[in-house]
This record gives C-alpha cells, structure tokens and sequence, in this order.
C-alpha cells in the first residue's frame, strides 16, 4: 500500500515569477528560453516513497498534465532549470526529484542497503509517483534519469504516457557489463574502473567536485558553463550518500557488486532486453563527449510511435541544460505523439 500524498507548498518565488513572465510573453517565449532566464531549482518538497524521503521540485498546476524530468551523473535538478518552468508555464505539472544520493533525498533508514542499481533507481520513480497519487505522467530524462525513465517505461508501461530519453535505450545488466569491449571503448569508461577500486571510492569521496567538473567538460567538451552553473549543481553532491551509491552503481554494472534481493525479479526481466512500447522520443547530441550507443542500435526497441531528433551545434551529453528549448520542445511533441 502506497503512503498518503504529502500536501505540497506554494511554488518557488523565482520559478512562479518566471512561469508568470513565460505566460505574459506567450507561447512562442514560454518554449524558447532564453539565457536570461537561467535559475536554480529549489526541491523545496518531501514525500516518503518506498526506502527514501524524496526531495523534489514541484511546478505549474496540481491539476496539469504530469511531466517527471530524471537527472544523471554527477548532475542534478538544475539540469532543468530552464526546462522546468517553460513546461510549467505550458500548464504541465512539472516534478523533478533529486535521486538517491543526491540533494536533499535521504534514507528513511540507516539498514537499508546504499544501493545503486538500475531497477533500485527505477522502483524509485514509481514509488514517487505513488505517494504523489500520479498515475500516469510523460517521463524524460538523460544518463541514470534516461535508464530510470526507460526502465520504467519498459516494465510498468501503463505508468507511462510517453517517454523522452536521451542517448535511446540504456536498458542493461550485469550478464552484458561483464563483456570486454574494444579498448577505445573501455577507455570512455575509465571510471567506471577506477570506481571499482577503494582508491577509485576514496579518491571520488575526496574531490567530489573537482570530479563532477572533469566529467561534465569531457561528457560536453563544447559546453562552455560557468562558475555558478557548475557550483549550483555541485552542492547537491554534497548529499551523505552520494559517494556510496556512484560507487555501487559502477560496481555493480561490472558484476563487482550484488543488488538487493527484492529486485532481483526485476533485474531477470530487464536482462532479457524488453521492448518500449509508449510513444517516444529519443536525444542525441552531436558533440556527446561519454560512453552512448549510436541510434540505429536501439531503433528496434520502441516498438510504439517513435522519433529521433539530433541536436546539432555543439550539443553534448545534457541536452535539458545545453538545449534547453529544444528538449522542452521534445517533451511537448511526445506528449501528443
């Protein structure tokens, strides 16, 4: 049984203010952000769901068509900054949660497993949108955020109305992370190998920051962030689990490390490869810098109404906060595939 909803707070002034403004300037300024409207999204909410308290910014109207928008490594929600209160403003319900280990997301306990498995991740969606009472919403996001959405989309598809994932299908398993690939490959994975050792865990405890910094300039060599965008993002790796879960994430897609018990249903089904069937949309950047399969590898997956759209012009591996009215634009477009 699913806990009761948690009654939300007002909105954010700032993200209020800027929703307002969009609406004022209509509907071509509302999917066109510009670099002046660049915020800071404020997860100023909590929900108990499944194993955590969740932390999560919560946009536009209660009675809006829901969008939940998925961060990744080592991001955070301001990778939609820009997106979420355009969607906002379009009348969505806009809910962009912190993953566990990031933000202001915590443990209930201090005995349940820092776990980093995709299906744990994933389960933390649903176990979202049911403690909100949201039945169905359009999921989208890139790195972990696009697995966890396209996870949730393959085995609880009725939850799903569509899906936007950046870099197509990312559904894997252990069986697969054990294969060695050719050597240019295994060098895009460098750390993922360096996670594995404890001087790969020590060293990532010790310069977090400096980390996350060196993998957003490799992941979107063309992005040309600045100081504050970086250190907005940075502080919600400061989370007391954060080092934990990136690491058993890691280890665990090498088979370096078991996953809980409870999910291991969930991992078989996973592992046979399961088709997406909701309507979606798929992200490539030109300029993505990390590890991603090449989009005619994952065609066959979606096996409902589909696009694929490439961003050009420098793009790299986080399109919501590189282009953000484009990929505000994709969310749009496979709500109404």
């Amino acid at each position: 049984m699913s806990p009761p909803p948690v009654p939300g707070k007002s909105l954010p002034l700032a993200s209020l203010l800027l929703a307002t403004q969009l609406m004022l300037a209509g509907p071509a300024a509302a999917a066109a952000p510009t670099p002046a409207d660049h915020g800071t999204l404020v997860a100023d909410r909590h929900v108990v769901a499944g194993d955590l308290d969740i932390g999560y910014a919560d946009l536009g109207p209660r009675d809006g068509e829901v969008v939940v928008l998925l961060h990744g490594w080592p991001y955070d929600i301001n990778s939609y900054a820009e997106v979420a209160p355009s969607l906002a403003a379009r009348g969505y319900r806009v809910v962009v949660p912190h993953l566990r280990g990031y933000g202001s997301t915590r443990f209930l306990s201090p005995d349940t497993p820092r776990n980093g498995e995709p299906a744990a991740l994933a389960s933390d969606v649903v176990a979202l949108m049911d403690a909100l009472g949201i039945q169905r919403a359009t999921l989208a996001g890139f790195d972990w955020g696009a697995r966890s959405a396209d996870i949730v989309a393959a085995l609880w598809p009725q939850r799903v109305k569509a899906l936007v994932s950046v870099s197509g299908y990312l559904v894997g398993n252990q069986e697969d992370g054990r294969k060695p690939l050719p050597p240019a490959a295994e060098l895009r994975w460098w750390y993922q190998f360096y996670f594995a050792t404890d001087r790969g865990r020590d060293g990532y405890a010790r310069n977090t920051r400096d980390f996350a910094r060196l993998i957003w300039q490799s992941a979107s060599p063309q992005w040309k962030f600045d100081d504050g965008t970086f250190d907005r993002s940075a502080a919600n790796l400061d989370n007391p689990e954060h080092v934990a879960i990136v690491v058993h994430n890691y280890r665990w897609r090498l088979g370096l490390a078991e996953g809980e018990p409870k999910y291991a249903a969930l991992e078989e089904r996973l592992a046979r490869g399961p088709a997406i069937s909701v309507p979606t949309i798929t992200i490539e950047g030109d300029a993505n810098g990390a590890p991603h399969p090449l989009p005619d590898s994952y065609r066959g997956r979606f096996t409902g109404r589909y696009e694929h759209r490439s961003f050009g012009g420098g793009i790299g591996h986080n399109p919501p906060q590189e282009a953000p009215r484009e990929f505000t634009q994709a969310v749009i477009d496979a709500t109404r595939l």
